[in-house]
């Protein structure tokens, strides 16, 4: 079967229309291709010393203060006029990929669509115009929100608290890992040492030994899930807790997850689960059943808020009861009269005696909350547990869809996750992982996640996530098993791919080593 592509060379029309061949079709004078143009940067278009617009000369002369500060001479600043200053950004835009154009197929980053009931939300006059330094009273609406979304994180996870300042993943692992910190410092214990499996994401150690632990790893076993024994083994009097990853980052649920809280525990340790992947379980498993003592929540991930959405993203942490008392403040705060109020330095101290500080400022993103929470009411439980079960047949479908096409390390130990794990291991030698995805850019999709997890040879990770139809993973799955078979073939232009994107493949090593981050022409300052 071939992968549709109706605008990138296939084998079948020949070597050809190839665009390295002597007689392919040359490029326009103009390096435009049709529709998809050519741009050259701003400074290069801009007319330096000049502005698209009349601006007036000052009325008043600066302070007296202030005039020290006057510059000397403008800006070496472009200038344009609107319409060319339109066209360039939309010619950029039209260069770059989006989840509007077509799936992410990113194991691991959860990029899924953004419901735009969300978006309509997040923008109404008291949510999208609230800020952190109005008076508690003129915000109650807004800690009602936080309040309920908290509600639905403790239920989901069944867990004792939510801390909802963190601002991302890794910024709620540090909170997790703090918590473990100050509740072990409490007790008056010196425990040095967190064990991170192999199969934990990678922000895991670092955020350990950004808080002051020393990193041990634990060994996978060969089905890619943690091995029980070996953690067992290594537990004693020095060891804070594990960081695990549940599903891990081999898209393997970890089956023997209550036997290694079990075993923490008794050990007096804690367990932080990274809850990346909590959109593979959300509504089937709750974390705090399997006893886990702290959990990150990526809302951007689970409840479809955006990436990173434009600035700070959202990470809560719930928190086991262990852990409550040591989470960080602020806090938002229920009275049995029905009255919400934020809990801080001054008010908290009686009920968060041994709370380790702030993680922020202010209290949270209100953005990222208002969406989450209208993803959860417009879902209901049992949406969420569909979410989970469509994510799951999704990464399944595209799963075994591959088989004999590319190499499955961990195929035969039964169904994935929500997400697929492929290696180059089967494709011929001079070809790898990075062929694949170059050539999948040319198909019109954008690249898996390539070379992680550490723990999988040229490791390819594909989350197709709940939000793809049959139809488009079909589409996915037939340029896939293309380029399978074009390696498989010998088809050394796959080595040069992509031809047909905006930019040729570049010099990966050479970019990250000697990277150029600012443009420098004659007429730069």
């Amino acid at each position: 079967m071939t992968a549709v592509n109706t605008a990138g060379w296939r084998p079948e029309m020949g070597p050809a229309q190839h665009p390295d061949h002597e007689d392919a079709p040359r490029p326009t004078n103009s390096g435009d291709r049709a529709l998809m143009l050519e741009e050259a940067l701003i400074f290069e278009l801009g007319r330096f010393g000049s502005t698209g617009v009349d601006i007036d000369d000052a009325e008043f002369e600066p302070m007296g203060a202030l005039a020290g500060f006057l510059r000397k001479a403008a800006p070496a600043l472009p200038g344009l006029t609107e319409p060319e200053t339109v066209r360039h950004y939309t010619r950029l835009s039209r260069q770059n990929y989006a989840i509007d154009l077509g799936p992410f197929p990113l194991g691991s980053c959860t990029m899924k669509h953004n419901p735009r009931l969300n978006e309509k939300v997040a923008r109404m006059a008291g949510f999208a115009d609230i800020h952190p330094l109005q008076p508690v009273q003129t915000v109650q609406g807004g800690l009602k929100v936080i309040n309920e979304l908290a509600h639905w994180l403790i239920t989901l996870t069944g867990m004792h608290g939510v801390a909802m300042t963190p601002k991302a993943g890794a910024h709620g692992e540090l909170c997790g890992v703090l918590c473990i910190k100050a509740a072990i410092t409490a007790r008056g214990e010196d425990r040095t040492v967190m064990l991170v499996p192999e199969s934990a994401h990678g922000t895991n150690p670092a955020t350990a030994a950004f808080a002051g632990f020393a990193i041990e790893n634990i060994p996978a076993t060969a089905e890619g899930r943690v091995d029980l024994e070996a953690l067992k083994a290594r537990l004693g009097p020095d060891v804070a807790g594990v960081m695990i990853t549940n599903p891990n980052t081999c898209g393997l649920f970890e089956r023997d997850m209550k036997a290694i809280s079990d075993a923490v525990h008794a050990a007096g340790g804690y367990v932080y689960c990274d809850g990346a992947n909590f959109n593979a379980i959300v509504g089937k498993v709750r974390p705090g059943d399997l006893g886990v003592d702290a959990m990150h929540i990526n809302l951007h991930k689970t409840f479809s808020t955006p990436h990173g959405g434009g600035g700070p993203g959202s990470g809560p942490v719930v928190l086991s009861k262990a852990l409550c008392p040591y989470g960080p403040i602020p806090f938002t705060e229920l009275f049995e009269d029905g009255h919400l109020t934020l809990v801080d330095e001054e008010t908290g101290g009686a009920r968060q005696p041994h709370s380790f500080g702030r993680m922020a400022a202010f209290h949270g993103q209100m953005g990222m909350f208002t969406r989450a929470l209208t993803y959860m009411l417009s879902h209901g439980a049992d949406g969420l547990r569909q979410v989970a079960e469509d994510a799951v047949l999704n990464a399944n479908y595209v799963l075994r869809s591959l088989d004999g096409e590319l190499d499955a390390p961990f195929g035969a130990s039964g169904p994935c996750m929500h997400e697929a794990l492929f290696s180059d291991d089967n494709l011929p030698e001079g070809f790898s992982t990075l062929d694949i995805a170059k050539g999948l850019i040319d198909e019109g999709f954008h690249p898996m996640t390539v070379y992680f997890p550490l723990v999988v040879h040229g490791a390819m990770l594909i989350e197709p996530t709940e939000t793809e139809s049959k139809a488009g993973l079909d589409r996915f799955i037939s340029s896939l098993r293309s380029l399978a078979r074009r390696a498989k073939a010998g088809d050394t232009s796959l080595k040069s791919a992509p031809h047909f994107a905006p930019r040729r493949r570049l010099d990966e090593t050479q970019a990250a080593r000697k990277p150029v981050l600012a443009w420098r022409g004659d007429s730069a300052a």
